[in-house]
């Protein structure tokens, strides 16, 4: 009988690609990965793996393995949800991913009501982007990630994934100091005359959000002067608050306070949605349903911030 655990390997080498990013997410040796796959080698009867520069590639066989483990992991995690909900309370561990903006403003809320409603289940946090925050839940890493999806981008498919809809979250023209005083205006033409000679702060090139920062000011016939660029949301309002830079900033960055740079509508009224994810397989399990309700939750009580 094929091991589960070294099935589990596998499945792992066709994610990641490399056995050196399967020790790492593992927390193995590289050399104790290749040994196990080699035991499933044997156990299998047929080679699994060929060599393709640094990387490897599975064979058919292989791939057919990497299907089945794929259900066979699924089966486990639903007999555990299963046991679980047969208990009266709620209990054991989220793993839950999240980004910046969104931990900021919503976690502290959810995590209050989870506390509050069930002691026993324990959630635990962890920063990331959206992108590797899906892939490390298709993955097994976490059980549940928030992540945000911007006007115009899609995302990698990941049909194992599925996706519940926390809500929209405005996203609008942050200005400080002297360039806080305008008239509003934030069409097109206003957008460029508005931040015409100022230095811009984005986050990292890359992401979901610089890309498409870059795409409203050229749609507004400009080239931004990105001179700062960090994934700290907190260090973007700092910058604009100063009058050092101007940039764009999301409603949920306030967190329901009343926020401390001038704010201005821009073209298109635009909105990301903010979402979370969870694998098929056990997006029923309780603790992940308690905790979409709970981040269901505080996303309401987070008001719109003022202008």
């Amino acid at each position: 009988m094929l091991d589960v655990r070294r099935l589990r390997l596998l499945r792992e080498v066709k994610l990641r690609g490399t056995l050196a990013a399967v020790a790492e997410a593992l927390a193995y040796s590289p050399s104790s990965v290749s040994q196990q796959l080699s035991l499933l080698e044997a156990e299998a009867g047929v080679p699994l793996l060929e060599k393709a520069g640094r990387r490897v590639i599975l064979t058919p066989q292989a791939e057919l393995l990497v299907a089945r483990a794929g259900e066979v992991l699924d089966i486990l995690e639903r007999a555990e949800d299963e046991v679980a909900a047969s208990l009266t309370e709620v209990r054991g561990t989220v793993r839950l991913a999240v980004f910046q903006s969104a931990a900021h403003a919503i976690l502290p809320a959810a995590l209050t009501i989870l506390r509050d409603g069930y002691p026993e289940l324990r959630v635990e946090v962890t920063e990331r982007e959206p992108e590797a925050g899906l892939f490390e839940v298709s993955a097994r890493d976490f059980d549940l990630v928030i992540a945000e999806q911007y006007p115009g981008h899609t995302r990698a498919h990941r049909p194992d994934l599925d996706r519940v809809v926390l809500g929209g979250d405005a996203i609008r023209l942050g200005l400080g100091g002297v360039d806080a005083v305008v008239d509003g205006s934030t069409d097109a033409t206003g957008l460029r005359r508005l931040t015409e000679g100022r230095p811009w702060v984005m986050e990292p090139a890359g992401t979901a959000s610089r890309e498409w920062a870059m795409q409203l000011c050229r749609a507004a016939g400009f080239e931004p002067d990105v001179r700062f660029e960090t994934a700290d949301l907190m260090a973007h309002i700092r910058l604009i608050r100063s009058g050092n830079a101007v940039g764009l900033l999301p409603d949920l960055v306030w967190a329901g306070e009343a926020p401390t740079v001038r704010m201005l509508d821009l073209p298109g009224d635009p909105h990301r949605t903010i979402f979370t994810a969870a694998r098929r397989s056990s997006a029923d399990r309780q603790a992940v349903a308690v905790c979409r309700e709970a981040l269901a939750q505080a996303v309401a009580l987070v008001a719109t911030p003022s202008r």
